[in-house]
């Protein structure tokens, strides 16, 4: 079975679902995980800037591509395919602080448009993507952009949010009629994978050690139809 992950970060699938798709992975799948908003920015101001000042990085290093580095290592762990989209982040895309960027999408921003045309000659059985709990805007195109597929998907809960709001509610373009399901799941390759992530460790967990405490407790439970439960219970 061909299994995609749409992931709008270069961190967010193996936070969320890691432990799932490396179980996969192992049971003989081919498990890709494709990453939307990748692209690297010369010069990047502002917020933008702000946002790698803010993990110890100087301005003069190009963030983006040290972080496809970092995804590229975690998804080796994880046994998984690593595509990254050339779509820009949103304080790329005039989000211009922390709070906007869970300020709901702006009304001009099509985001969604544009990971939905990359998606489309993109090969999958099963597909997997946020919920986007936390109502980060990345999230919420990722969200909208795969919920008009019409394909199969699993619906991940985006961690770290879920870790910090457990009642947090999915984004407004989630389908309906969705039940939980747990397939197989190995966390201890989810935790080694995320700790290739070392820029975004002290920022989101306060370090490796806080990162393995906060997800050795979380369960990956995805909600899906009746078509996408049935496709991954036959694959188990």
């Amino acid at each position: 079975m061909r299994v995609t992950a749409v992931s709008p970060h270069l961190d967010d699938a193996a936070f969320s679902v890691g432990g799932t798709l490396a179980a996969l992975a192992d049971a003989g799948h081919e498990v890709t995980v494709v990453t939307c908003f990748t692209r690297s920015v010369p010069d990047p101001e502002g917020f933008a800037l702000a946002c790698q000042l803010d993990k110890g990085l100087p301005a003069d290093v190009d963030y983006m591509s040290l972080r496809r580095d970092e995804d590229a290592a975690a998804m080796a762990v994880l046994g998984a395919t690593p595509l990254h989209l050339d779509l820009p982040e949103a304080p790329h895309r005039g989000y211009d602080s922390a709070a906007d960027l869970f300020a709901g999408v702006h009304p001009h921003d099509d985001a969604w448009r544009d990971v939905r045309a990359a998606l489309a000659g993109l090969p999958g059985d099963l597909w997997l993507a946020p919920q986007a709990l936390g109502g980060h805007v990345d999230h919420l195109q990722v969200l909208r952009a795969v919920a008009g597929t019409g394909r199969p998907v699993l619906w991940w809960r985006d961690s770290p949010y879920v870790l910090r709001d457990p009642a947090a509610v999915p984004g407004p373009d989630l389908p309906a009629g969705l039940t939980p399901v747990e397939l197989p799941q190995d966390h201890v390759r989810r935790a080694d994978a995320c700790a290739c992530y070392t820029t975004q460790l002290g920022f989101q967990f306060g370090g490796a050690d806080g990162m393995r405490a906060a997800l050795a407790g979380l369960p990956e439970v995805l909600l899906g139809d009746t078509r996408a439960r049935e496709l991954a219970g036959r694959h188990r």
